[in-house]
């Protein structure tokens, strides 16, 4: 499986979303700002509310931003198959008989992606705790409380 296109299918879909969010705060934006907000009494929240939408937006394609950066910024480097599993990893592994590709990434944890022959790869970022079980071991190790068994590392 080829990594870097891996990457760069992550990167991509992470730079759509972000595109996404930034055109979700323009209208939000607008919402908070635009005549159709003012309030026509005090009980009146509309202009409120979409203030609060406006700021989750704006929070929103900063954290999108921030994911992208780190992705171009990091090195996905190639391993040898007998390494530890390290962040930048992409590891095959079984679970109860199927075989599950985890990508550790230092952003765009959840992110599902769509490898060569069609199989899914999960994204893990760095707060997973499933990534957390995985860095340090090596291909054979079957991780304690799942059964997960590390078969290969690139």
């Amino acid at each position: 499986m080829d990594k870097s296109r891996l990457v760069a299918r992550l990167i991509a879909e992470l730079k759509l979303r972000y595109e996404r969010a930034v055109a979700a705060l323009s209208g939000a934006r607008e919402a908070a700002t635009g005549e159709d907000t003012k309030a026509e009494n005090k009980y009146d929240t509309r202009g409120l509310e979409a203030s609060y939408l406006a700021a989750g937006q704006a929070e929103q394609a900063d954290e999108l931003h921030r994911a992208l950066h780190a992705l171009e910024q990091f090195d996905f480097r190639d391993f040898d198959p007998d390494e530890p599993v390290a962040p930048g990893a992409l590891v095959e592994t079984e679970v109860a008989g199927e075989v599950v590709y985890y990508l550790l990434a230092p952003a765009g944890g959840g992110v599902v992606l769509e490898g060569e022959d069609g199989e899914p790869v999960t994204v893990l970022g760095p707060a997973s705790p499933l990534a957390g079980k995985l860095l340090g071991q090596t291909a054979g190790t079957i991780l304690p409380d799942s059964g997960t068994i590390v078969l290969e590392v690139f």
